[in-house]
């Protein structure tokens, strides 16, 4: 136990860099992004793997040294519980009146008697009685709770099967996504996917066959109102589907919808985010359409303020990039822009333009999403205030159309078209990982709220006649109330309680 506490305080501590550091496999582009701001510690994280921390070795490692440990923990007090199920109830102390819960009371009965209503009274409150007593033995043994014992077994047990069903999800599963814009397609193979994680295991063969198109994304809008903080937040969103479970098979619908994923074979397809693609068309200095078509921009707060870029690659007699940020709700406020919530009511683009060599030409892959401005020139203009030099930004609405300096060319911002970004994964072993939780609760539950006591009844004759009588009463959890317990059952001892308990 003491190795697996210390393995499980490493495992936090190796998690700890995943939390603070954009991982590869979650947001490629903000981790690209972290690359490009920390361009001395970039490659000594990418030696150490720190942007990919949980598929790197030394995180497994110390995840498969936890599982050894947990189960060398586990299985040997697995034994334990169930030895401890069916063991018999000890014998009775020399001295009951040390116990801390004990009463003596004095009967007319004989010992033989008084023993044989313990037994008869203990039975019937579902006690445990102890078996192998010797002949002539003047006490009673008593247990109850063994649930209790049965409760920790299978909460133990069930650690291992949430471990296996975990195991079995990382191994043979994987999880992909990919952003859509409305009216596109999706066929489950891999060219499709922007990202994909299979498992160590999982074989690209046994992709499901399934395709599906997105018709229409529909966002429910909370209205303007006096808190501009909550103006233009949606209060929902479902994306409507058109899928096929295999190529010729009969179209069939679904509103896809947060936390109500569509079941496709054994995947299962998830809506986890939505942003916009802006429509640009870029013309070159011939005035020949460079560029035409929606960009997806992705947002970078909860309001849906957005970044992209524009990579004009046919333009003459130079390639064209834009890069800036897109405003779906777009106010002035004093002067300075802002953006008011999601809704897509007054969308403007904020652009930077640049010319030359897009970095494309080294054979290097390349995100979408990022504009390599190494070998570019960007494109300045005067200030009409001071007469300097300064960027040039484009800020077009929809319908808008800016020349571009030296007869470069022309943007236009033609529209504005919703994306939708899906999780699509499969995770053979939730089940039985489900399973092993649902077990641990019922383990949890038994050790937490069964109390198993002791009782013990000892019998031994008055020499001016009578009995007289010890009972004790343990409780082995500690904290429980066996007063009232020990009370009851020295009442049910006493003369005329058989009768009173028939009547009752």
């Amino acid at each position: 136990m003491r190795t697996a506490l210390v393995l499980l305080l490493l495992l936090a501590l190796a998690a700890v860099p995943g939390s603070l550091i954009p991982q590869t496999s979650v947001d490629s582009f903000n981790a690209s992004q972290w690359k490009d701001r920390h361009e001395t510690l970039a490659p000594l994280y990418e030696k150490l793997g720190l942007f990919d921390v949980y598929g790197s070795t030394w995180f497994a490692a110390v995840y498969v040294l936890l599982m050894v440990s947990l189960v060398g923990c586990i299985v040997p007090r697995c034994w334990h519980y169930a030895r401890g199920i069916g063991a018999q109830p000890p014998a009775a102390p020399a001295r009951l009146t040390r116990l801390p819960d004990h009463e003596s009371l004095h009967l007319d009965q004989g010992d033989a008697a008084v023993l044989e209503r313990a037994r008869a009274v203990l039975r019937r409150r579902r006690y445990r009685l102890r078996r192998d007593v010797p002949q002539g033995a003047d006490w009673v043994a008593a247990e109850r709770g063994y649930l209790r014992e049965v409760g920790n077994l299978v909460f133990h047990l069930s650690v291992i099967v949430v471990l296996v069903g975990f195991a079995m999800g990382n191994m043979l599963g994987y999880k992909g996504a990919v952003i859509l814009r409305q009216g596109e397609t999706f066929s489950n193979n891999l060219t499709q996917y922007d990202d994909f994680v299979p498992g160590s295991l999982f074989d690209a063969s046994n992709l499901d066959p399934f395709s599906f198109d997105i018709e229409k994304f529909d966002v429910q809008w909370r209205p303007l109102g006096p808190n501009v903080r909550d103006a233009g937040q949606a209060r929902g969103y479902q994306a409507h589907m058109v899928y096929r479970t295999s190529p010729g098979a009969a179209e069939q619908t679904y509103d896809l919808r947060v936390n109500h994923p569509l079941d496709l074979g054994s995947s299962e397809v998830f809506l986890v985010g939505h942003g916009y693609a802006p429509i640009i068309t870029v013309r070159d200095a011939n005035g020949d359409k460079a560029w035409t078509g929606p960009v997806n921009f992705l947002p970078q707060d909860a309001s849906f303020f957005s970044f992209g870029v524009v990579k004009a690659i046919d333009a003459k007699p130079d390639p064209i990039g834009l890069q800036g940020f897109l405003y779906p709700y777009f106010a002035s406020i004093g002067g300075d822009p802002v953006n008011l919530g999601g809704q897509d009511a007054n969308p403007v683009i904020s652009m930077n333009v640049f010319t030359g060599d897009l970095g494309l030409e080294d054979g290097q892959p390349q995100s979408v999403y990022v504009l390599d401005t190494a070998k570019m020139t960007q494109l300045m203009t005067k200030d009409a205030d001071t007469g300097k030099q300064k960027p040039l930004r484009l800020d077009l609405a929809v319908g808008d159309t800016a020349k571009l300096p030296n007869g470069l060319g022309s943007v236009t911002f033609d529209g504005i078209k919703p994306w939708v970004r899906v999780q699509i994964s499969r995770s053979p072993g939730k089940d039985i990982a489900l399973g092993g939780v649902v077990l641990a609760l019922i383990g949890l539950c038994g050790s937490l709220f069964v109390r198993p006591r002791r009782v013990w009844v000892r019998a031994r004759p008055n020499p001016e006649g009578g009995t007289d009588v010890e009972v004790a009463v343990l409780d082995r959890s500690g904290g429980g109330d066996t007063s009232s317990v020990l009370a009851s059952i020295v009442e049910s001892l006493r003369p005329g309680a058989a009768a009173r308990e028939e009547q009752t």
